[in-house]
Parts: structure tokens; sequence; C-alpha cells
């Protein structure tokens, strides 16, 4: 039997938020929103990459983003001796439409390890990024940009892959 991605549905959030909740809200929902992009492909497709002139596949952004969500949360902000998921961006070139179920319930993984240590910081606390001092604000504001950017390219992917667009 073929895997196929869940169908997921984005959870909207109140507008009135602290700072923290805010932040939180805005990856939540990127990350939701990925998720979203993704419901109902299968390895097969996700693995594929329907724009000619581009590497990117939406299984590679799922991938990539848990790398990135790691190496910032857990290796450079609480300094745990973790391993990257993927050497050399191999998470956008060896991918195997076959793990394409474990790739996706790495992501969902890594975000309850990551979610855990975010919430040992507060948002001024400062962190060495090759010799840059970063604030768990600035970190935040990084990644929402970083989720944005992906999520705009599985836009495109998406409608490459079946003709279905987001908002």
């Amino acid at each position: 039997m073929t895997w196929t991605a869940p169908l997921v549905t984005r959870r909207e959030f109140a507008l009135d938020l602290s700072d923290r909740q805010a932040l939180e809200a805005f990856i939540s929902w990127h990350r939701q929103t990925l998720l979203w992009k993704v419901s109902g492909l299968t390895g097969e497709q996700l693995a594929s990459r329907p724009v000619p002139t581009s590497n990117l596949s939406l299984l590679g952004i799922v991938r990539h983003m848990a790398e990135v969500e790691r190496y910032w949360w857990r290796q450079r902000v609480a300094r745990e001796d973790v391993a990257s998921l993927y050497l050399d961006d191999d998470e956008w070139d060896r991918m195997d439409p076959e793990r394409a179920a474990e790739d996706y319930q790495q992501l969902l993984d890594e975000w309850a390890e990551v979610d855990a240590v975010a919430q040992t910081y507060d948002l001024d606390h400062t962190f060495d990024r090759r010799g840059e001092t970063w604030s768990i604000r600035t970190l935040y504001l990084h990644l929402i940009e970083e989720w944005a950017r992906h999520n705009g390219h599985a836009d495109l992917l998406r409608e490459a892959i079946d003709g279905q667009t987001g908002e």
C-alpha cells in the first residue's frame, strides 16, 4: 500500500497575542501550512521535482525544515550534541519516496523536540552563531522568514504536481 501524507487543516489564531504567543503562533501556522501543502500526496509525488529547472521537491522541503529547526534550536541555542539529520544538503538530493512517511514523521518529531527547547528560553536570551550574537526573538523572526520562503516554494511545487493552489 502506498503511503499518502495525511490531510491537514490549518488552525487560525488570535491576533491580539503577547510577543511570545504571536511568534509561536506564526511558526505553528507556517508549519501547518507546509503539512497542508503536502497533504494527500504520495511519496512519489512528494519526491518528484516538477519544475525542470529546479531540484526542489516537497519532500526536500519537509526534510530541509526538519534540519533547519534542529540546527537552530537544538544545535545552536541549546548546544545539544545531536547530529545533523542530513549532511551536505542531502535533504535535497538523496530522497527515497519509500521513506516519505519516515521523513514526514521526522519533521513532526523534531517539532516536539525543538518546542521543548524553545520553552526554556526567554525572548531576550542570546546565543552565538558563528561569532554573531542572536536573541531568541530574532531567531523566531528568522524562522518565520525561512518558513514563509519555503512555503512559497511549496505553493509552486504543489501547483505543478496536481494543479492545487492555496492562498
